[in-house]
Order: structure tokens, then sequence, then C-alpha cells
């Protein structure tokens, strides 16, 4: 999976699995009526019929319906990328006018997601003459990167907590706003499940090196504590799921989460490893003190 694409993943996961956070997160000014509204995805095959060669998999399509009849379709697009030549307006409003077409409905709010924003990015497109617009198309995009971390420190939204490290902060707050994301996972999310997999979210968007985790682990041991519990089960699931998904992603992202990021040279052995010593090294995860351990128990 491409970097783009693992992005576009992980925020497609967020926004399906938490629809009601996300568009009161991502598309505030669109939020403000949704307490008795029905969220419901958009099905894949009806888009790829639909969409054709213009079917993007990672975009979130939401259809938003009411009690009294109304019906609204909301596209979330990921943006991963700063360069304007990347970002198609054009393909953005071909895609609205299809999917309000699909859905038989004339409200379509289209959401783009920026993780960094770029001053060359297009908000508006006018298709028209000298004396007259016969198409007017914008959209709502939230930067992700010039959102103030403040305003959501203690926000009650989980999906705006699991992105305080996408916000705009301090760097010296990172180990804080780390923090200040886990204590919100933990609060706010009772599923371990849930919390197993959006542990993995909060740690890929700080990118803690080693000393950071150790500052963590000794500002917040209760958090740490909590943590570490997590991983113990996430090490356990890991054994006994590794061989349908894939052994060495399994074992890379075990490694990673109890003996910190990965050199060159592990991950080079690792990738050149067979399956016999993949397992092996994956059973030896729970019990080894030290990353060499891993790999010289018997």
């Amino acid at each position: 999976m491409t970097r783009k694409n693992s992005h576009d993943q992980n925020f497609k996961n967020l926004i399906l699995d938490y629809p009601r956070q996300a568009l009161e997160f991502f598309a505030a000014d669109e939020a403000l009526d949704l307490q008795t509204a029905i969220i419901t995805p958009v099905r894949q095959e009806q888009l790829q019929s639909r969409l054709g060669d213009r079917f993007h998999e990672l975009d979130v399509p939401l259809l938003v319906e009411w009690p009294d009849g109304r019906r609204e379709a909301l596209l979330f697009v990921l943006e991963e990328e700063t360069n304007p030549a990347r970002f198609s307006i054009h393909r953005l409003a071909h895609y609205c006018l299809d999917l309000a077409d699909l859905l038989k409905t004339g409200w379509v709010v289209p959401v783009v997601i920026f993780l960094r924003g770029n001053t060359g990015i297009p908000l508006h497109l006018h298709l028209g003459s000298e004396r007259y617009t016969y198409l007017s198309f914008t959209y709502l995009r939230c930067i992700l990167a010039e959102t103030p971390v403040d305003a959501h420190l203690q926000s009650a939204n989980l999906v705006a907590r699991l992105n305080l490290p996408n916000m705009q902060w301090n760097p010296r707050h990172k180990v804080d706003i780390y923090a200040q994301a886990i204590r919100g996972l933990l609060e706010l999310e009772p599923d371990p499940e849930k919390q197993l997999k959006y542990l993995d979210f909060i740690d890929i968007y700080t990118a803690l090196d080693d000393n950071e985790m150790h500052q963590y682990r000794d500002r917040y041991p209760q958090e740490n504590r909590t943590m570490t519990r997590l991983t113990d089960r996430l090490l356990e699931q890991g054994m006994q799921q590794g061989i349908q998904q894939g052994e060495l992603t399994v074992l890379m992202r075990l490694l990673s989460r109890r003996f910190g990021p990965l050199d060159t040279t592990i991950e080079q052995r690792l990738q050149q490893a067979g399956t016999e010593d993949l397992e092996r090294w994956a059973e030896n995860v729970l019990d080894a003190k030290t990353l060499e351990e891993v790999f010289t128990r018997h």
C-alpha cells in the first residue's frame, strides 16, 4: 500500500467508524442538525457502477437522512499531498454532480481534508463567459495542520481528539499532545478493539521517538499502564491473527510497539526471513526483554 493510500485508508476507517463525530469535526458548519438524522455510507457497488474510472475507492460518501424526508449527501475526500497539481477541483465537482444524480438529491456537501495546506490549492471553480457564470462550485476544507490544537485538547469529540497530533502545536508540547490524544481515546471509546485500532492511528501521526516515548512514560504513568495492557493484548492478537494477516506486517508492528522504531538493518532482516523464522520471532515477542532476545530465543 502506498503512503498516500495508507493515509486515505486511515481516515476512511475513522469516518466510517465515527461518522457523526467526523461530520461535527470536519464539517462543523453542516453538522448543526444531526440529532435525529440517520447516517449511512453509500454502497461502493453503487458508486463503481455509476462513476466508472472516476470512482475512488478511498473517498467516503455518506448519506444523511432526516425523519421529514430530507436527504443530504456528504463526500469526504482526503488530500495528503500539498501539491496543487495533485488536487483536482474539476474532478471533485464532477464527482458531486454524479453523487447528486445517483442519490436523487440537490443537497451535496463536499468536504476535503488536507493534512497540510498550500496557497495554490483552489477553493472555488467558476465556469462561464465574461458576462455570466454558469457553474459555480466550492467545498468545505479542513486543513488539519492549520487547526489550533488548544480548542480541542479537552474535546468530547473522539475524532477531534484522535487528530490532535495532526493539528497546529508547538513542537515542545509533542509529548503532551500525544498524551491528550491517548487520554481522549481511553475516555471516549469504551470498546477495547477500537482502542487498539486507534492507538495505532495516534502512534502513526505523532511518531514519537524513543526519547519522547520515555518522557511520556515518566510524565503519564497511569495512561502508560493502560497502554501497556492494550499493547499486551495487541501482541496476543497479533500472534493469533498473524498467519491470516501476513506474518511480516504483524510482526513489524508488534516489534515497533514493544521496542520502538525499527532501524534499517532489522527491517531488512525481517523482510528477508522465511515464514518459519517469522512465526518463531512472533512467539518470542511476548517474553523477550530486549529486541535482541526476539531473534536469539529458541
